[in-house]
């Protein structure tokens, strides 16, 4: 029996997350016969186990932040308690429907839909479940995923964020390991809904890549707020004294006491233990040697700043990458990827430079630009505007006694114009408020751009046009 030819396509796109799946529909509309591969879910992590379930998570949680303040305003409110399993089965229907979605919009701009597993048999050519497929240009945007460390007890009693999702019930006492964003929105989200919250970090603070004045005031802040943070700590096993159905965890660690030494510790009650120390490329199914691909000594895929492996013809992007790993970010290195390669925009790149990014805690933070320390190792002349203060909605609300949530707002200029070159911002709606500054950021506005606009009132974001 003769062998199967291989199915021919112009470009074949593995993974069908956000941005393989904008990459895809983007070389579509120029004409491009293309296929996407995909083994999970449609949408990839942002859609099905991250930004948007957790974006549901965290709204709830300010949901239950605003009934607490409510009193404050005069309203006479009491509830009746919170149904995470209503909330989880309506936050699951809608991610289905998402997943439907991007279906239907690949379907309706003609991209084929192989589900399964794709594996390198060369440079060109690609297997799944026994069919091959082969393509002038080859797209790798298979996306990360997170991982639990080797210690006893870890990976049995604990879960990563993804499991995060899976949970059908609100624990009463949660623990997690992390210090980055993810943790921290975590951690939030927990704590917002009334659950007792240990965080355990490896050094003396978290969020450790951002600007030293948002890691403070978002730690000081969940200090205050009731997030148990034990920080230097490393944990060494987990043991449950519950049963299957209902936990009781022992999570042993290692931490330092006020004299800087090493001690053991125990916490015992955990219901819940969440690992979010980190992701990795999730390359190892993809056979990449056969193709040629390269990847650095944290295990991405090395790539140009055309999104281009060392191997012609194979590209890649989003977290697979290790770079900017943001969901807009592969989004529009997909877009410019295929204006280069197939409509005729042959200098289409994305740059990255002056990404904006959310963390949603609680406050919400927002970044965009360059932190004051590396502001200060590429510039001679730095300048800092700061101001903290209490918004106006906590003007009437009783709940928080003198610990209201804060806001703080920092503009990083350089040199004698005062070009800002990086604006930090912690407080409520500084989710929505970064956007637009973050505009004024890559354009490349000075401060005196910024004095120049005149200020909203009574908002907020008024003070990052008024800082002296």
């Amino acid at each position: 029996m003769a062998p199967v030819a291989a199915k021919v396509y112009d470009y074949l796109v593995i993974g069908g997350g956000s941005g393989g799946i904008a990459s895809a529909r983007r070389a579509a509309s120029y004409g491009a016969k293309v296929a996407v591969i995909e083994n999970n879910r449609w949408g990839g992590t942002c859609v099905n186990v991250g930004c948007v379930p957790k974006k549901i998570m965290w709204t709830a949680g300010s949901m239950a932040e605003m009934l607490h303040e409510a009193k404050g305003y005069g309203f006479d409110v009491s509830t009746n308690g919170f149904s995470w399993d209503k909330l989880k089965a309506k936050r699951d229907a809608y991610i289905v429907r998402l997943n439907g979605i991007y279906n239907n919009n690949l379907t309706r701009e003609k991209v084929d839909q192989i589900n399964g597993t794709a594996k390198f048999l060369d440079r060109e050519t690609v297997e799944v479940e026994g069919t091959k497929y082969t393509a002038k240009h080859i797209l790798i945007a298979v996306g990360g995923r997170a991982w639990i460390p080797n210690i006893p007890g870890a990976k049995e009693f604990g879960m990563t964020s993804d499991g995060f999702f899976e949970l059908n019930y609100l624990p009463k006492k949660v623990a997690l390991a992390g210090a980055g964003y993810i943790a921290i929105e975590l951690a939030g989200i927990f704590k917002a809904l009334g659950s007792d919250v240990t965080l355990f970090i490896r050094h003396e603070t978290f969020l450790r890549t951002f600007d030293k004045d948002i890691r403070d005031t978002i730690f000081d802040s969940y200090k205050k707020m009731g997030v148990k943070i034990v920080t230097h700590a490393q944990a060494s096993k987990i043991e449950n004294k519950g049963t299957a159905e209902k936990k009781s965890l022992s999570v042993f660690y290692q931490t330092q006491n006020e004299a800087g030494q090493t001690v053991s510790e125990v916490l015992e009650g955990v219901e819940e233990f969440i690992w979010a120390v980190g992701r990795e490329a999730n390359t190892e199914p993809l056979n990449l040697s056969s193709a040629g691909v390269t990847l650095n000594q944290g295990g991405y895929i090395i790539v140009n700043e055309y999104q281009d492996t060392v191997v012609e013809g194979v590209h890649a992007l989003g977290d697979v990458c290790g770079v900017a790993q943001l969901t807009p970010v592969a989004i529009a290195a997909g877009r410019k990827l295929s204006d280069r390669l197939f409509g005729g925009k042959k200098d289409a790149k994305l740059d990255y430079t002056n990404i904006p990014s959310v963390i949603f805690s609680h406050p919400t933070a927002g970044s965009v630009g360059l932190t004051e320390e590396e502001a200060r190792a590429k510039y001679d002349q730095i300048k800092i505007y700061r101001t903290r203060f209490t918004q106006m909605h906590y003007a009437m609300t009783e709940n928080y006694g003198d610990n209201k949530p804060p806001t703080m707002y920092k503009l990083v200029c350089a040199g004698p114009e005062e070009k800002v070159v990086g604006l930090h911002i912690v407080g409520k709606a500084s989710d929505e408020i970064l956007q637009g500054f973050a505009v004024a950021v890559k354009m490349g506005a000075t401060k005196a751009d910024f004095d120049n606009c005149v200020a909203i009132h009574p908002v907020a974001a008024e003070e990052l046009v008024t800082l002296r």
